[in-house]
């Protein structure tokens, strides 16, 4: 069992300060996710709130552990490296299945098909 009582006071600031600024990223994330309207919207901000609240919180058990052992401790950062990876991936997965959806039902608030030029193509006829 690691005895936390031996933990530096400057190490344990920088990592309570970690752990606080990745739980704040984190709840700016999900408020985020309860006040914006659309999905398009909601979809931002708590991929945003996950990537950087994942990366305080595990600097800062990256600074816990490498000083309680002390020795690096960097195992931490193949977490962050999936979380980096698999959250935007998954947004934008999400958000071109939405898009096509919406596409699909003929609604109204979504831009039309970018052609490859850049231009918007015309809309087909009813």
């Amino acid at each position: 069992m690691i005895n936390v009582a031996e933990l530096p006071a400057w190490a344990a600031l920088v990592t309570s300060l970690l752990v606080l600024l990745g739980a704040g990223f984190t709840i700016v994330g999900a408020i985020g996710l309860l006040r914006l309207k659309t999905f398009y919207e909601r979809m931002h901000a708590p991929t945003l709130g996950a990537t950087w609240g994942t990366g305080g919180i595990l600097l800062g058990s990256i600074v816990f552990f490498s000083v309680l052992q002390s020795r690096p401790v960097l195992h931490e950062i193949l977490i962050a490296a999936f979380v980096t990876v698999t959250t935007p991936v998954t947004l934008m997965l999400l958000a071109r299945t939405a898009l096509y959806r919406d596409r699909s039902e003929g609604s109204p608030d979504i831009p039309p098909p970018v052609s490859a030029n850049g231009k918007a193509k015309a809309a087909a006829p009813d």
